[in-house]
C-alpha cells in the first residue's frame, strides 16, 4: 500500500494503527486499544461514528436505489440534498452542483467562475488567491494553493495564478484586524493593475486549515467581497474545512455576513460516512450557463458518481440530524469550552501560540528536533487520544456532537502530551 501525506519510509519504522471498528466519537484497533477520535477522521465526522439514524437511511436507500448517472437523470436523494444545502446557505447562494470530494468540489468551482465570466464576454485568465492557502490536491485545485511544501513542486505544470500574502500570518506585534487591512491593501494595489485579468479571488474564510490553523479576522471576508464587486472579480469561498458548523455557525462566511459567489463544501457533508461535495452558486452564475444547444454554453464537467444516492441519503439524514440536534448551536459551545481548556495549554513551556475559531485548533510547537508535532500526537496517542500533526502544528478538530466531559478528555491528553515531548 502506498498511504496518503505519509512518508512510507518512516510509516514502515512506525507501528502503525490498523482500525477494526468504530463508535461514538471512539474507534478500537485489532488489538482492542480504544482511542478518542480528536480530528473527526480528518475533519469530516459529525455525529460520532455508526449513529444509528444515518447507517439506517444508508440501509434504506441502499434496498431502493444503489446508484445512477446524474447526467441526464436525477433521484430524490439528489433533489432533496441541494434543497436543504440552498436552505442553510448564505442568501443568494441557489443552486448545488455536486461533486465527489473537496478538491473535486474546488475544481468545479474555478472552472464555473473562468467559463461564467468567458460567457458574458470577460477575457479574465487569472485567479487570485492566498497564501498558505490550500483547496486541494488535483492540478487546478494544487494551483490556487499557496503551501510550498505541498505545492512548489508542482509549479511548473501547473495555471498561471496572482498570490497575496496570507491574513494569518502576522507580523510580532501585529493584529489580525491590521494584518487583515494590510492584505487587502496588497490585493488592492494588485488588482488596480491587473484587475480586469482576473477572473475570481479564492479563499479559505476565517482559517487556512492545512497552513496549519491560521485564522484572520472576518473584516478580511468582507474586504474581498468588496473588492470582488468593484473589480468585477467572482468570490469562491472554500468550505469545504470551515464549513457545516466547525466554526460554531453553519458556514465561517456567516461570521463575515456576506454571500460569496461560489461556495465549495465537502468532507462533514454526509457526516464522514461517505465521499461527496458540492459547490454552491448565486443565480447570476447558473444563468450565465444557460442557452441553445448550439451555443455549447453547457458546463461540461462530471463525474460517474456525482450525486450518489448512498452518499446523498447519508447527507440528508446528516442535515436532518444536525437541525433536530441543533448541533451547530452544539460545536458553538464546544468551541467556547475548546477556549476555555486551552489556556492553560497555551501557557506550557514549548508552545508557541494557539489558533482557533469554533472546533477547529491548531496548537503550534516549538521544534526541539526532527517530527516533535509527530511526537505529541504519538504521546497523546499513548493515552488512547488520536490526533494529527500538520509539522508542528498539533490540530484538534472533534467531532461536532462531542460531550464536554470527552473534550476535556482530549485537550487533558494533549496538555499531557506536550508536557512529555516538550518539558
Amino acid at each position: 500500500m502506498w498511504h496518503p501525506f505519509t512518508q512510507q519510509s518512516k510509516w514502515v519504522e512506525d507501528s502503525p494503527i490498523v482500525v477494526d471498528r468504530a463508535q461514538g466519537m471512539y474507534f478500537w484497533d485489532t488489538d482492542g486499544n480504544r482511542y478518542l477520535d480528536g480530528v473527526s477522521s480528518l475533519w469530516v465526522n459529525v455525529h460520532g461514528h455508526c449513529h444509528p439514524v444515518i447507517n439506517e437511511a444508508i440501509r434504506r436507500q441502499l434496498e431502493r436505489l444503489d446508484h445512477t448517472t446524474f447526467l441526464g437523470l436525477t433521484h430524490e436523494p439528489g433533489i432533496e440534498l441541494a434543497e436543504k444545502l440552498v436552505a442553510t446557505a448564505p442568501l443568494g447562494l441557489t443552486r448545488a452542483f455536486f461533486a465527489g470530494d473537496g478538491s473535486s468540489a474546488v475544481e468545479a468551482a474555478i472552472k464555473m467562475a473562468y467559463q461564467a465570466q468567458a460567457q458574458r464576454g470577460e477575457n479574465r485568465p487569472y485567479f487570485l488567491h492566498i497564501a498558505q492557502g490550500y483547496h486541494g490536491d488535483t492540478l487546478g485545485a494544487v494551483s490556487v494553493g499557496g503551501i510550498d511544501l505541498f505545492h512548489q513542486t508542482y509549479r511548473p505544470i501547473m495555471l498561471d495564478t496572482l498570490m497575496v500574502s496570507s491574513p494569518g500570518v502576522l507580523d510580532p506585534g501585529q493584529s489580525r484586524l491590521d494584518r487583515a487591512g494590510q492584505v487587502l491593501a496588497e490585493m488592492r494595489e494588485l488588482l488596480n493593475r491587473r484587475g480586469s485579468e482576473v477572473c475570481a479571488i479564492v479563499i479559505e474564510p476565517l482559517v487556512q486549515g492545512a497552513g496549519g490553523m491560521l485564522t484572520h479576522d472576518a473584516s478580511f471576508v468582507v474586504g474581498v467581497r468588496d473588492l470582488c464587486d468593484e473589480f468585477g472579480a467572482l468570490m469562491v469561498v472554500d468550505e469545504v474545512a470551515t464549513g457545516i458548523g466547525r466554526t460554531g455557525k453553519m458556514w465561517a462566511v456567516d461570521h463575515a455576513g456576506i454571500t460569496p459567489d461560489l461556495l465549495t463544501c465537502g468532507k462533514g457533508i454526509t457526516a464522514g460516512y461517505l465521499p461527496l461535495s458540492a459547490v454552491l452558486a448565486t443565480d447570476a452564475v447558473y444563468e450565465a450557463f444557460l442557452g441553445t444547444p448550439a451555443q455549447a454554453r453547457t458546463f461540461f464537467h462530471g463525474h460517474s458518481y456525482t450525486a450518489n444516492p448512498l452518499s446523498a441519503a447519508a447527507a440528508v439524514a446528516n442535515l436532518d440530524l444536525m437541525e433536530s440536534d441543533q448541533t451547530v448551536a452544539h460545536a458553538a459551545g464546544v468551541g467556547e469550552q475548546l477556549t476555555r481548556e486551552l489556556k492553560a495549554v497555551a501557557e506550557l513551556d514549548g508552545v508557541v501560540e494557539v489558533r482557533q475559531v469554533g472546533t477547529m485548533v491548531g496548537i503550534e510547537v516549538a521544534s526541539v528536533g526532527e517530527r516533535t508535532g509527530f511526537a505529541v500526537c504519538q504521546a497523546a496517542r499513548e493515552r488512547g487520544v488520536w490526533v494529527r500533526p500538520l509539522g508542528d502544528v498539533v490540530i484538534l478538530m472533534p467531532p461536532l456532537a462531542i460531550s464536554s466531559e470527552q473534550t476535556t478528555t482530549l485537550t487533558s491528553a494533549v496538555a499531557e502530551a506536550i508536557g512529555d515531548v516538550l518539558r
